[in-house]
């Protein structure tokens, strides 16, 4: 379970509020988990306590998710 204390930060970094930003958001989360799972190669038990919490938090709430905000295909309002 050492793995986690690497990939459970992840999980606590805040998306960012001005949808400009979310895709270098997304683009970072990205390429540091693929570059850590390429690099650490953690083992099968974290990997799914891992995708199981992240899946858990995306279909939890429509704007919880990691990987993409609160807009659906279309701009968000402002205002």
């Amino acid at each position: 379970m050492y793995c986690l204390q690497c990939l459970l930060p992840v999980l606590l970094i805040p998306k960012p509020t001005n949808p400009a930003l979310m895709e270098t958001h997304v683009m970072f989360i990205v390429l540091y988990l693929v570059g850590f799972f390429l690099e650490r190669k953690p083992c099968t038990i974290c990997s799914l306590v891992f995708l199981t919490a992240v899946s858990l938090i995306c279909y939890s709430g429509m704007g919880n998710c990691i990987f993409w905000g609160n807009c659906e295909g279309h701009q968000c309002e402002n205002g």
